[in-house]
């Protein structure tokens, strides 16, 4: 991290980070059936008032691996309503794209002549809507074929055995400033923790040296979508299995939102954690105050800027130990619901 010059955009990358979108959660609850889509909707507000360069997604659009309908239409909406515009796009992508977006076009989506696309989207597959079925595909590769976002970081595994993924990062580069962003969708823990500890099973390719951009002049950002709680350390990701020449990483999949970038002890790279835009389980993370992050690069350095999310359902998480409770009996089933019926009343309050 680094203090930078407000004004020079035309060099500074200027980038918003979001993950786990969880479109469609709860659509059948009459209540909450339009919370995701608000969620989304806001965050796509952003970025337009923003006037990000792209906007990059971290896995889990998608609730379910099969949409409905309904979760499609809207999500296409949303989509279509922010991103088509003729605002000019200020970055390029300078790395084979064909190896970058594994699709029938093979090129990022702002460049395709027959659509003006004015806020390129990036995403990962998560784990809720991750590839599936003979050809292998994703909710996200819908998006990607009706040419709305850039879906990125989709690896092929077959077989039983460990296997072997190459990364190959998006070149992009704006002015004097080269990013290479590097993608990770969602695969099974316990394999790509077997993977990271098997010589040779994940490749990381880095950008070649050229005249007036060395590999040491490139940003490096890693986005993955996997477990990084260790309650069973063989079902998570230990951060220092990524490579040292990262200098940022987009951590999906966890939903406890701890978007201010943590350096990890001698790896020398950051790592944000944006957390879900809703709610979608009953615990105390979920509770915390929801974010987006806004990235600014120039050069080697970069500036981080939090924004709240304001659409966001207040969820509050409170426990109640009864043995602690003066004026409840454990054992009167009577007591402790009217117990619980004031702390409820007492959390409305709060909210009116």
């Amino acid at each position: 991290m680094g203090d930078l010059p407000r004004e020079d955009t035309a060099n500074m990358l200027r980038v918003l980070v979001a993950t786990d979108c969880h479109l469609g959660y709860m659509e059948k609850d009459e209540i909450r059936r339009h919370d995701s889509f608000q969620a989304f909707e806001e965050i796509c507000s952003i970025a337009e008032q923003k006037q990000v360069d792209l906007l990059l997604l971290g896995g889990d659009l998608f609730h379910e691996n099969k949409p409905s309908r309904s979760t499609l239409v809207k999500a296409i909406e949303i989509l279509r309503h922010h991103c088509l515009n003729d605002k000019p796009v200020q970055f390029q992508v300078v790395s084979d794209q064909t190896l970058n977006f594994a699709n029938a076009f093979g090129h990022v989506n702002y460049e395709d002549p027959n659509f003006n696309v004015g806020l390129p989207v990036f995403s990962i597959h998560g784990n809720h809507d991750d590839p599936a079925g003979v050809d292998n595909l994703s909710a996200v590769d819908i998006l990607s074929a009706c040419n709305l976002l850039n879906y990125f970081g989709k690896m092929a595994l077959e077989g039983s055995g460990v296997g072997q993924i190459t990364l190959y990062p998006i070149l992009i580069k704006k002015g004097s400033t080269a990013v290479a962003l590097y993608g990770l969708g969602n695969i099974r823990d316990e394999r790509l923790n077997r993977m990271f500890q098997t010589p040779h099973a994940v490749q990381w390719m880095r950008p070649e040296s050229q005249e007036g951009c060395q590999v040491s002049d490139w940003f490096n950002i890693l986005v993955l979508h996997q477990n990084r709680v260790k309650t069973n350390p063989k079902n998570a990701i230990n951060e220092h299995f990524l490579p040292r020449f990262l200098d940022f990483v987009v951590w999906g999949h966890e939903h406890e939102c701890l978007i201010d970038p943590q350096e990890v002890p001698g790896m020398g790279f950051h790592i944000t954690q944006p957390g879900s835009s809703v709610a979608t389980s009953l615990i105390d993370g979920e509770s915390k105050p929801k974010h987006v992050l806004l990235l600014e690069i120039k050069g080697n350095q970069y500036r981080p800027t939090k924004i709240p999310l304001t659409s966001v359902r207040p969820f509050v998480y409170e426990e109640i130990v009864l043995k602690d409770e003066t004026d409840v009996d454990p054992n009167d089933q009577n007591s402790v619901l009217e117990h619980l019926d004031k702390v409820v009343n007492l959390i409305s309050q709060n909210f009116q």
